[in-house]
């Protein structure tokens, strides 16, 4: 899961340079006043999503799946704890001990 988030961030980090380059350069257009900053984040964002989407997609299908397998044996876990404590109460119940 480190690996996508970090392979995301660099597909994003490579967007905000190629932006930050053409808005400096003119090929698009600067933000009104102050708010160049936000819209070159923005659009590195937009851009960022689909290139991301496509490009990831293996990698994003072997995080789901280490994601399914953790949550897969976190299932399994509060299950064989739940049936050890039924297991526990049971023969306390068995033997006349309040639980």
């Amino acid at each position: 899961m480190l690996r996508y988030t970090l392979m995301r961030l660099g597909i994003f980090a490579g967007c905000l340079v190629v932006v930050w380059g053409a808005v400096y350069s003119g090929i698009f257009p600067r933000g009104f006043g102050d708010s160049n900053f936000l819209w070159v984040l923005l659009l590195s964002l937009v851009l960022s999503a689909p290139i991301s989407w496509v490009v990831l997609r293996k990698e994003r299908d072997r995080a789901s799946v280490q994601i399914v397998g953790k949550v897969d044996r976190m299932k399994a876990n509060l299950e064989a704890n739940r049936s050890h404590e039924d297991a526990v109460d049971d023969t306390a119940r068995a033997q006349g001990q309040p639980s």
